[in-house]
């Protein structure tokens, strides 16, 4: 009986203990629950919102950019994109089969599409492929049962009208890279879909045409998927942008290149702002927005004519013969050499025991300075060359220009070469030798300038000596403009010798003279060779330009301003490989200018 009594004991004391421990359980949930919905609610009713809210980044729309006269030269345009939400299709790659059908994937696209649905939620669109067009969506719409799970969604995408003519002045597009993320804090550069620009004035000014971006609150389920729209705040559109280019020039200019190589800057000679800005080949600036393809990438690097190149302004090139023109203003400055002062030109001349040629093998004969000008005579530079030395043709290329970036604000812009003494021992710790000034004085040796530096130098010749600077934006206000130190009447000579080359009988240029109601242009042809003639061609024949390959051809240079009377254009021309200035870079020019002028760009 004990035994049984003690046992009833046992079981009432555990029952009892049990209880006491449920009861001080429940006391400490319901103290818990008390503590988390009285004095804790404000946090946690927060902390609910936001899973419950979705705040999303929205895009401004880019600013537009306009030519000098309005028209947009690169916009937004409608962009329709072939999307697809992975929970929605039963078998993503019998679907992806049938898109397919439509129009082709390449084995790229296909696995970067698996790549993005992978990584994302099952209910995440992901873009298949966008920029299509109304018939690309027809189909796809035509095919909706097949394609179960794909959806066409709407939004914008870059645009420039004006293609390849344009594409080194506005440059693109393009998604931001891991190093361009972390370099800006715009929480806009973390979304995937997000371009920025890679080049160009795009690039330039990235910052005023990206805008500010706008946000959208979402209610969204625990899974993530939106229930709907709580708050829609636009973003702050890009700015727009209005530059100096005409547009009708800027083509014109463009298509006039054809299949050559090369590039042609005109400037307005009073305010240095750039009218034409031309680089070719060149590339579609579409085509990059929109991403290239490994192969096509590779077609535009390996191309030989280097269409990704800014020829105007990274490419720097012997200015052959259109230098002459600094190096008569040298020599005038100098009181050296006179209008009157004259040289004799037989075909060569010795310095020690060496001999400089003439482009012309018989010799031009006795010549001024104007007259040296007009037909391009070497020997009358190289004599005036010597006279005058390395110094004061240095010094006054770099006043005209020369020698030094213009700052534009392009990316890869080059500085171009103005050589003296003290740059050659500084570089080759050696003495300047006589033949390298000789050299120097018909622009080839060392002496090297880009497209951009000689446009520069001709409108300051045009202007009567103001040292503009190139620029993409409007100049109102032209008190800034410094008036280079320089003689008038040496100007006027250099620009009368400049008049004669293209419109008096037997100047170099004299086939691309025009009238347009009295106005005329004034201009200086250059060639300059990238080989060297043996002296076994020149005691036989030295090859025609036509007989040798494209790449051993010379370059071929023109620069010139118009009116002649009342100059507003100045433009600089260079042909890569082209052969000769005065048959192929001043027919360029010619036509360029005559644009220019029946368009009346500068009323």
């Amino acid at each position: 009986m004990n035994r049984d009594n003690d046992k009833g004991k046992i079981l009432i004391n555990r029952s009892y203990t049990m209880i006491i421990t449920k009861l001080v359980l429940l006391l400490i949930i319901v103290l818990r629950l008390y503590y988390l919905q009285v004095y804790q609610a404000d946090k946690y009713k927060m902390m609910a919102d936001e899973n419950r809210i979705s705040t999303r980044l929205l895009i401004p729309p880019r600013g537009v950019i306009y030519d000098r006269n309005g028209v947009m030269v690169a916009s937004n345009r409608q962009n329709f994109q072939a999307m697809i939400v992975a929970e929605q299709t039963p078998d993503i790659q019998a679907t992806l089969d049938e898109f397919k059908k439509i129009m082709p994937l390449s084995k790229e696209e296909e696995e970067k599409i698996k790549k993005d649905i992978k990584r994302n939620r099952s209910f995440v669109p992901i873009k298949i492929r966008d920029n299509l067009s109304w018939e690309e969506v027809s189909k796809i719409q035509l095919k909706a049962p097949d394609l179960q799970g794909i959806y066409i969604d709407e939004g914008l995408s870059r645009d420039y009208p004006f293609g390849e003519s344009m594409a080194h002045i506005l440059g693109y597009v393009s998604s931001v890279n891991e190093a361009e993320a972390k370099a800006d804090e715009d929480s806009l550069l973390k979304l995937p879909e997000f371009k920025i620009g890679k080049a160009g004035i795009e690039k330039l000014f990235e910052k005023e045409l990206r805008g500010k971006g706008g946000s959208l609150k979402l209610e969204v389920n625990a899974y993530g998927r939106v229930m709907k729209e709580i708050e829609k705040i636009d973003g702050i559109p890009g700015k727009s942008l209005s530059l100096t280019i005409d547009s009708r020039l800027q083509q014109k200019a463009y298509e006039l290149f054809g299949e050559q190589s090369g590039a042609a800057v005109v400037l307005d000679v009073h305010t240095g702002e750039i009218l034409a800005f031309v680089s070719a080949p060149s590339y579609d600036p579409n085509a990059m927005s929109k991403g290239l393809s490994s192969k096509e990438w590779k077609e535009l690097v390996n191309n030989e004519r280097k269409p990704l190149s800014n020829k105007a302004i990274s490419g720097q090139y012997s200015p052959g013969s259109t230098f002459k023109t600094v190096v008569a203003l040298a020599a005038l400055e100098s009181g050296i050499v006179r209008p009157e002062t004259k040289f004799s030109c037989s075909g060569q001349m010795f310095l020690g025991n060496h001999a400089f040629h003439c482009w012309r093998r018989t010799g031009h004969g006795s010549l001024n300075v104007v007259e040296a000008l007009m037909h391009s005579c070497d020997i009358y530079f190289y004599e005036t060359a010597q006279r005058i030395g390395i110094e004061r043709i240095a010094n006054m290329a770099r006043r005209f220009g020369l020698g030094k970036k213009l700052n534009i604000g392009l990316e890869n812009e080059k500085a171009g070469l103005i050589p003296d003494k003290v740059w050659k021992k500084k570089h080759f710790r050696e003495s300047w030798q006589q033949g390298e000034t000789v050299i120097a004085g018909i622009g080839q040796g060392y002496v090297l300038t880009t497209p951009l530096q000689l446009a520069t130098m001709v409108a300051r010749i045009a202007n009567g000596g103001f040292a503009v600077t190139p620029t993409f934006t409007r100049v109102t206000d032209k008190s800034h403009i410094k008036k280079i130190n320089i003689s008038s009447d040496y100007l006027d000579t250099v620009k009368q010798g400049m008049y004669d080359v293209v419109n008096v009988p037997g100047g170099t240029a004299y086939r691309s003279h025009f009238n347009i109601n009295g106005m005329e242009m004034a201009g200086k042809t250059g060639s300059t060779q990238v080989r060297r003639i043996t002296m076994k061609e020149r005691q036989t024949r030295i090859l025609r330009q036509d007989e040798l390959p494209w790449k051993y051809r010379d370059h071929a240079l023109f620069i010139a301003f118009a009116p002649y009377d009342n100059p507003k254009y100045g433009i600089a021309v260079l042909v890569e490989h082209g052969g000769g200035g005065s048959s192929v870079a001043a027919p360029i020019a010619s036509a360029i200018l005559q644009e220019a002028i029946n368009l009346n760009i500068l009323k």
